[in-house]
């Protein structure tokens, strides 16, 4: 599909409709700041694509062109400031770290490379200064990492080793607040899981067990704004 829909972190409610994306795409990977959302719109028409699309949060409507990313995103993972856009990996199982500046459209940056290649990580976690990639798949998709990475977000360079999550699994939803990070669900050898994770952003070391989803499920999105959180 190519619907973009929204609501109101408030008020309990069926989502609404906010506007169009310029392609009925999936494997969508997304970051924002209070006043502007970017799309790196993953797979479209049936094609990897490297095509990176913005929307004005406050004000409905369709999005626009922003620029394009060095690479495919489809499965990329995401982190920001309220300044900087930062992806890395993607379903080619990347080490590539770029960024944008989200108030200035045009083509991504080189950041850096992660500690390990891969993808399929749908999300991260980030502070106001530092953001966390999760685990995710790599060896050409033989090999469930339980890999954290992190960067310093208005810096460039290669990512740091942070720690590791609970196991290695990929598809697993990534969302945070201004101090910890949380890493739900995904799939390992054995299948789906229902597991929620968490980290402090600030402090490097291993992922802690926060409690379980409802059901299992991988490839959700998810999304927080200090409290509640919400996945889907």
């Amino acid at each position: 599909t190519n619907i973009i829909e929204y609501f109101t972190f408030d008020s309990a409610g069926n989502a609404t409709d906010f506007g169009d994306t310029s392609a009925v795409a999936y494997y969508t990977t997304g970051i924002s700041n209070n006043v502007r959302g970017v799309f790196a719109l993953g797979n479209a028409g049936g094609s990897n694509v490297n095509t990176l699309e913005y929307i004005t949060i406050p004000s409905t409507g369709n999005s626009t062109d922003f620029g394009d990313a060095t690479e495919v995103k489809p499965f990329a993972g995401s982190v920001g400031s309220s300044t900087r856009g930062v992806f890395a990996g993607n379903v080619s199982f990347s080490n590539v770290i770029e960024y944008i500046t989200l108030a200035n459209t045009g083509n991504a940056t080189d950041f850096g490379d992660l500690t390990t290649s891969r993808g399929y990580m749908n999300g991260g976690a980030s502070s106001s200064t530092r953001g966390v990639f999760g685990p995710g798949l790599g060896g050409s998709g033989s090999t469930y990492f339980n890999t954290l990475d992190y960067i310093t977000i208005a810096s460039t360079g290669n990512a740091t080793d942070f720690g590791d999550a609970l196991a290695g699994t990929y598809g697993t939803s990534g969302m945070s607040n201004s101090t910890r990070g949380i890493f739900s669900g995904g799939q390992d050898s054995g299948g789906r899981l229902n597991v929620i994770q968490y980290i402090t952003i600030a402090s490097t070391g291993n992922a802690t067990d926060f409690g379980d989803l409802l059901s299992v499920s991988s490839n959700n999105a998810s999304t927080c704004a200090g409290n509640p959180a919400v996945q889907s």
